[in-house]
């Protein structure tokens, strides 16, 4: 049995253009996220998908119920990959996520999804703080611009620096090409 699992965390809809916060590059990460998806079915690996819904209607994205909280059409789960819904930044928190990965005896993750300093970014300090050994697949991950202390810094930066700070010591993070080769 492989001891590798893809996670898959927050391809859903309102990430994507006509969405409720729409991200830079959701389209062509979520096509990575799709290859590495199939590779990892064909290889039998352990495929979870998470989803992110607010607990509130008047959540300003993944309103609990609607279109746009639902996963994106390009990375659809079939019958016995496991959904983990979750309500907070880290898909580990007050999720069986955790106890999902231990049961089928993972050791090693592959991280994808969105938002690269965000939920990206909480799964992966989680999961390394669990002791998984931790790859990020950088280029099917996407985020957008931030505004801080009235700065706007654009989404290519914030990636940057969100996917540096994962790689100074949390995860292994390459693109999907090189995970493909291996």
């Amino acid at each position: 049995m492989s001891k590798q699992a893809l996670i898959i965390i927050d391809i859903q809809n309102d990430y994507f253009p006509g969405g409720k916060w729409a991200l830079e590059g959701a389209d062509q990460a979520a096509d990575n996220a799709a290859r590495l998806l199939d590779a990892a079915r064909q290889r039998g690996d352990l495929v979870v998908h998470v989803r992110h819904e607010f607990e509130s209607s008047d959540a300003p994205f993944f309103v609990p119920g609607s279109e746009g909280a639902a996963i994106h059409a390009k990375v659809q789960p079939v019958d016995g990959e496991p959904v983990v819904l979750k309500h907070k930044v880290n898909a580990f928190r007050d999720t069986p996520l955790k106890t999902t990965l231990d049961q089928h005896g993972i050791t090693d993750l592959t991280i994808v999804g969105s938002m690269s300093h965000m939920c990206i970014d909480a799964a992966t300090r989680a999961a390394a703080d669990f002791g998984f050994d931790v790859t990020v697949a950088h280029d099917a991950c996407a985020t957008l611009p931030l505004d801080f202390n009235g700065k706007q810094v654009p989404a290519a930066d914030v990636q940057a620096s969100a996917m540096a700070a994962l790689a100074f010591a949390y995860a292994k993070v390459v693109k999907t090409d090189e995970l493909l080769k291996g």
